[in-house]
Protein backbone atom coordinates (compact mmCIF):
# COMPACT_ATOMS: atom_id res chain seq x y z
CA UNK A 1 0.00 0.00 0.00
CA UNK A 2 2.77 2.43 0.96
CA UNK A 3 4.60 1.84 -2.30
CA UNK A 4 1.48 2.66 -4.33
CA UNK A 5 1.23 6.02 -2.59
CA UNK A 6 4.90 6.85 -2.97
CA UNK A 7 5.01 7.91 -6.64
CA UNK A 8 2.01 10.31 -6.42
CA UNK A 9 3.52 11.88 -3.30
CA UNK A 10 6.92 12.20 -4.98
CA UNK A 11 5.46 13.81 -8.09
CA UNK A 12 3.42 16.21 -5.95
CA UNK A 13 6.49 17.42 -4.09
CA UNK A 14 8.59 17.54 -7.27
CA UNK A 15 5.97 19.81 -8.81
CA UNK A 16 5.87 21.94 -5.66
CA UNK A 17 9.68 22.20 -5.69
CA UNK A 18 9.71 23.38 -9.32
CA UNK A 19 7.01 25.97 -8.60
CA UNK A 20 8.82 27.31 -5.53
CA UNK A 21 12.13 27.58 -7.37
CA UNK A 22 10.48 29.27 -10.36
CA UNK A 23 8.70 31.80 -8.13
CA UNK A 24 11.73 32.46 -5.93
CA UNK A 25 10.20 31.10 -2.72
CA UNK A 26 13.08 28.84 -1.75
CA UNK A 27 12.49 29.48 1.95
CA UNK A 28 9.27 27.46 1.75
CA UNK A 29 11.21 24.40 0.63
CA UNK A 30 13.70 24.97 3.44
CA UNK A 31 10.72 24.77 5.79
CA UNK A 32 9.66 21.45 4.23
CA UNK A 33 13.16 20.10 4.74
CA UNK A 34 13.14 21.21 8.39
CA UNK A 35 9.88 19.32 8.89
CA UNK A 36 11.58 16.27 7.40
CA UNK A 37 14.57 16.82 9.67
CA UNK A 38 12.45 16.90 12.83
CA UNK A 39 10.39 13.98 11.56
CA UNK A 40 13.52 11.89 11.02
CA UNK A 41 13.91 11.70 14.80
CA UNK A 42 10.84 9.49 14.88
CA UNK A 43 10.14 8.24 11.35
CA UNK A 44 13.58 7.91 9.76
CA UNK A 45 14.62 9.55 6.50
CA UNK A 46 11.16 9.66 4.94
CA UNK A 47 12.06 13.07 3.47
CA UNK A 48 14.61 11.36 1.21
CA UNK A 49 12.34 8.57 0.04
CA UNK A 50 9.12 10.53 -0.32
CA UNK A 51 9.68 14.32 -0.56
CA UNK A 52 13.12 14.88 -2.07
CA UNK A 53 12.79 16.08 -5.71
CA UNK A 54 16.34 15.01 -6.49
CA UNK A 55 15.59 11.43 -5.46
CA UNK A 56 12.39 11.41 -7.51
CA UNK A 57 14.21 12.32 -10.73
CA UNK A 58 17.10 10.01 -9.84
CA UNK A 59 14.63 7.12 -9.69
CA UNK A 60 13.59 7.98 -13.24
CA UNK A 61 17.19 8.15 -14.43
CA UNK A 62 17.93 4.75 -12.88
CA UNK A 63 14.81 3.26 -14.51
CA UNK A 64 15.95 4.53 -17.92
CA UNK A 65 19.45 3.12 -17.40
CA UNK A 66 18.04 -0.29 -16.42
CA UNK A 67 15.62 -0.28 -19.36
CA UNK A 68 18.44 0.49 -21.79
CA UNK A 69 20.69 -2.10 -20.16
CA UNK A 70 23.31 0.44 -19.14
CA UNK A 71 25.66 -1.13 -16.63
CA UNK A 72 26.16 0.60 -13.30
CA UNK A 73 29.59 2.09 -12.75
CA UNK A 74 31.04 1.63 -9.31
CA UNK A 75 31.38 4.62 -7.00
CA UNK A 76 34.93 6.03 -7.36
CA UNK A 77 36.97 5.26 -4.26
CA UNK A 78 37.99 8.92 -4.01
CA UNK A 79 34.34 9.92 -3.41
CA UNK A 80 33.90 7.48 -0.54
CA UNK A 81 36.30 9.36 1.73
CA UNK A 82 34.46 10.86 4.77
CA UNK A 83 35.99 14.29 4.21
CA UNK A 84 34.35 14.51 0.78
CA UNK A 85 30.77 14.46 2.08
CA UNK A 86 31.54 16.96 4.83
CA UNK A 87 33.32 19.26 2.39
CA UNK A 88 30.25 19.20 0.14
CA UNK A 89 28.05 19.90 3.17
CA UNK A 90 30.10 22.90 4.29
CA UNK A 91 30.34 24.28 0.75
CA UNK A 92 26.61 23.97 0.10
CA UNK A 93 25.48 25.61 3.32
CA UNK A 94 28.15 28.30 3.06
CA UNK A 95 26.73 29.30 -0.33
CA UNK A 96 23.19 29.12 1.02
CA UNK A 97 24.06 31.22 4.08
CA UNK A 98 25.90 33.77 1.91
CA UNK A 99 22.81 34.09 -0.28
CA UNK A 100 20.50 34.60 2.70
CA UNK A 101 22.78 37.14 4.41
CA UNK A 102 23.70 39.22 1.37
CA UNK A 103 20.41 38.88 -0.48
CA UNK A 104 22.23 37.82 -3.62
CA UNK A 105 20.49 35.13 -5.63
CA UNK A 106 22.74 32.08 -5.65
CA UNK A 107 20.91 29.04 -7.09
CA UNK A 108 22.23 26.61 -4.49
CA UNK A 109 19.18 24.32 -4.55
CA UNK A 110 18.85 24.16 -8.37
CA UNK A 111 22.60 23.52 -8.61
CA UNK A 112 22.36 20.73 -6.04
CA UNK A 113 19.44 19.27 -7.98
CA UNK A 114 21.42 19.30 -11.22
CA UNK A 115 24.55 17.78 -9.68
CA UNK A 116 22.54 14.95 -8.12
CA UNK A 117 21.02 14.05 -11.48
CA UNK A 118 24.34 14.20 -13.33
CA UNK A 119 26.02 12.00 -10.73
CA UNK A 120 23.25 9.41 -11.11
CA UNK A 121 23.67 9.36 -14.90
CA UNK A 122 27.19 8.02 -14.48
CA UNK A 123 27.11 6.23 -11.12
CA UNK A 124 24.65 4.25 -8.96
CA UNK A 125 22.23 6.15 -6.75
CA UNK A 126 24.15 5.22 -3.62
CA UNK A 127 27.00 7.47 -4.78
CA UNK A 128 24.78 10.48 -4.20
CA UNK A 129 22.76 9.24 -1.23
CA UNK A 130 25.63 7.74 0.72
CA UNK A 131 28.58 9.95 -0.10
CA UNK A 132 27.70 13.34 -1.60
CA UNK A 133 24.23 14.70 -0.75
CA UNK A 134 24.46 17.37 2.01
CA UNK A 135 20.84 16.75 3.02
CA UNK A 136 21.65 13.06 3.38
CA UNK A 137 24.59 13.85 5.63
CA UNK A 138 22.39 15.95 7.92
CA UNK A 139 19.46 13.52 8.03
CA UNK A 140 21.73 10.57 8.76
CA UNK A 141 22.42 11.95 12.25
CA UNK A 142 18.94 12.23 13.84
CA UNK A 143 17.62 9.18 11.96
CA UNK A 144 20.07 6.95 13.85
CA UNK A 145 17.71 7.05 16.80
CA UNK A 146 14.41 7.02 14.91
CA UNK A 147 11.65 4.94 16.43
CA UNK A 148 10.22 3.70 13.14
CA UNK A 149 12.20 2.34 10.21
CA UNK A 150 12.47 -0.54 7.78
CA UNK A 151 13.12 -3.70 9.80
CA UNK A 152 14.16 -7.18 8.68
CA UNK A 153 12.46 -10.03 10.57
CA UNK A 154 15.30 -12.46 11.19
CA UNK A 155 12.85 -15.30 11.72
CA UNK A 156 11.60 -14.98 8.13
CA UNK A 157 14.74 -13.76 6.36
CA UNK A 158 16.36 -16.42 4.15
CA UNK A 159 19.53 -14.38 3.51
CA UNK A 160 18.94 -14.27 -0.26
CA UNK A 161 20.55 -10.84 -0.53
CA UNK A 162 17.97 -9.28 -2.83
CA UNK A 163 17.35 -6.39 -0.45
CA UNK A 164 21.00 -5.46 -0.44
CA UNK A 165 21.25 -5.58 -4.23
CA UNK A 166 18.30 -3.30 -4.87
CA UNK A 167 18.78 -0.80 -2.03
CA UNK A 168 19.52 2.60 -3.65
CA UNK A 169 21.35 3.88 -0.58
CA UNK A 170 23.48 0.85 0.35
CA UNK A 171 21.63 0.76 3.68
CA UNK A 172 21.42 -3.03 3.99
CA UNK A 173 24.35 -4.45 5.89
CA UNK A 174 25.28 -8.12 6.32
CA UNK A 175 27.39 -9.86 8.94
CA UNK A 176 27.68 -13.66 9.07
CA UNK A 177 24.72 -13.93 6.68
CA UNK A 178 22.56 -11.85 9.02
CA UNK A 179 20.99 -8.92 7.17
CA UNK A 180 20.09 -5.66 8.88
CA UNK A 181 19.11 -2.17 7.74
CA UNK A 182 21.15 0.84 8.81
CA UNK A 183 18.63 3.47 9.91
CA UNK A 184 21.01 6.35 9.25
CA UNK A 185 21.28 5.39 5.56
CA UNK A 186 17.81 4.00 4.84
CA UNK A 187 15.61 6.23 2.66
CA UNK A 188 12.39 4.52 3.77
CA UNK A 189 11.63 3.98 0.08
CA UNK A 190 10.17 0.49 0.70
CA UNK A 191 11.99 -1.00 -2.32
CA UNK A 192 13.42 -3.78 -0.15
CA UNK A 193 10.00 -4.67 1.29
CA UNK A 194 8.45 -4.88 -2.18
CA UNK A 195 11.21 -7.10 -3.58
CA UNK A 196 11.59 -9.37 -0.53
CA UNK A 197 10.21 -12.78 -1.56
CA UNK A 198 10.13 -13.96 2.05
CA UNK A 199 8.07 -10.91 3.09
CA UNK A 200 10.55 -10.41 5.91
CA UNK A 201 10.81 -6.61 5.69
CA UNK A 202 8.34 -3.99 6.86
CA UNK A 203 8.20 -0.47 8.25
CA UNK A 204 7.64 -0.54 11.99
CA UNK A 205 9.08 0.29 15.38
CA UNK A 206 12.24 -1.63 16.13
CA UNK A 207 12.20 -0.86 19.83
CA UNK A 208 11.33 -3.63 22.21
CA UNK A 209 8.60 -2.95 24.68
CA UNK A 210 9.76 -3.34 28.25
CA UNK A 211 7.92 -6.04 30.21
Amino acid sequence: MAKKLQLPVQLLFLTLFIILIATGRVQVWVGIFLIGLVGSLFLGRFYCGWFCPINTVMNGVTWIKETLGINKQRTPVALTRPWVRYTVLVLFFSLFAFSMITGRAIPALPALFAVGIVVTVFFPEETWHHFLCPYSTILSLPSKGSKYNMVIDQNNCNSCGICRKICPADAVQVCDRVYAIDKSSCLVCHDCAVKCRAEAICYKSDRKVAV
